[in-house]
């Protein structure tokens, strides 16, 4: 069976996996309790750009989709960096930043209220990763997720068509 995409949806697929990735990283946060560090939350920004940067590439004439398409496959590739390097500083290769630390950023209403945000928080570090699967931290899977996002995004880029299946 073969699958015919155009730039048009293929930038809309790469703007629904973006979405689906920091839809789970959200779910992670506020679901399963899983503080994000300084580094994580800086490896969302690129999803948040690429998410309407893909629905507007999708809503373009072809020409300007695939114009769309590659600036998403430079966007993966910012992504997978990021990831790559949080990855590294926590397993130790590179030095994290000096002020990474997790929390929700809650305004503070008064002294009590400070006082009790202090007693519940819990400072996460970019150096320990909170969770792992198949030896990969969500750092090591966003620069899988980005690598083929990037890639997808940039191979239909190049060709004139873009079939999937055989």
């Amino acid at each position: 069976m073969r699958i015919s995409l155009t730039m048009r949806q293929a930038a809309l697929a790469v703007a629904l996996g973006a979405a689906a990735t920091v839809g789970g990283a959200l779910v992670f946060e506020h679901v399963f309790g899983y503080v994000p560090c300084k580094l994580c939350l800086i490896q969302r920004n690129p999803y948040y750009i690429a998410i309407p940067l893909g629905l507007v590439a999708a809503l373009l004439p072809p020409r300007f989709a695939r114009a769309g398409l590659w600036l998403l496959a430079l966007v993966f590739v910012v992504s997978a960096g990021l990831g790559a390097y949080h990855s590294g500083v926590e397993w130790g290769f590179f030095v994290g930043p000096s002020d990474c630390g997790g929390g929700s950023g809650a305004a503070v209403g008064n002294v009590g209220d400070f006082m009790s945000q202090l007693e519940n928080t819990r400072v996460v570090s970019c150096t320990q990763a909170a969770w792992r699967f198949l030896g990969l931290s969500l750092a090591g899977w966003n620069v899988l997720i980005s690598l083929g996002l990037a890639a997808f995004a940039a191979s239909t880029a190049a060709r004139k068509g873009f079939r999937i299946g055989g």
